[in-house]
């Protein structure tokens, strides 16, 4: 089993910026990549960004490319989403998934039902 906790989560003003913390603890040696979704109410889950294990490769959702930062520490217990030039739609419950597996061809998996583990969740709203 692995347990995730995120942090970090708050009210900031259009333009600013966030750091989100996710915890990772258990059997962390079994994932391979780790990722951030969120959902806006109303709204189905979506993929934000995710962080190889190894390597260290990330990927991006469209949306948030050039704005937010996903990096992780070495000893793959935390993983870290940066967000900056926040922006209204940005406003969701960000949740921090772990995956044991690859998806196809090797690359990060962007549907959250090929995740294995997901954290509680932490409140984003970014005002206008």
């Amino acid at each position: 089993q692995v347990q995730l906790v995120e942090s970090g989560g708050g009210l900031v003003q259009a333009g600013g910026s966030l750091r989100l913390s996710c915890a990772a603890s258990g059997r962390t040696f079994s994932c391979v990549a780790m990722a951030w979704f969120r959902q806006a109410p109303g709204k189905e889950r979506e993929f934000v960004g995710g962080i190889e294990r190894f390597g260290g490769m990330a990927s991006y959702a469209d949306s948030v490319k050039g704005r937010f930062t996903i990096s992780r520490d070495n000893a793959w217990n935390t993983v870290f989403l940066q967000m900056n030039s926040l922006k209204p739609e940005d406003t969701a419950v960000y949740y921090c998934a772990a995956v044991s597996r690859f998806g196809y061809g090797g690359s990060i998996p962007q549907r959250g039902d090929e995740y294995d583990y997901w954290g509680q969740g932490t409140q984003v709203t970014v005002s206008s």
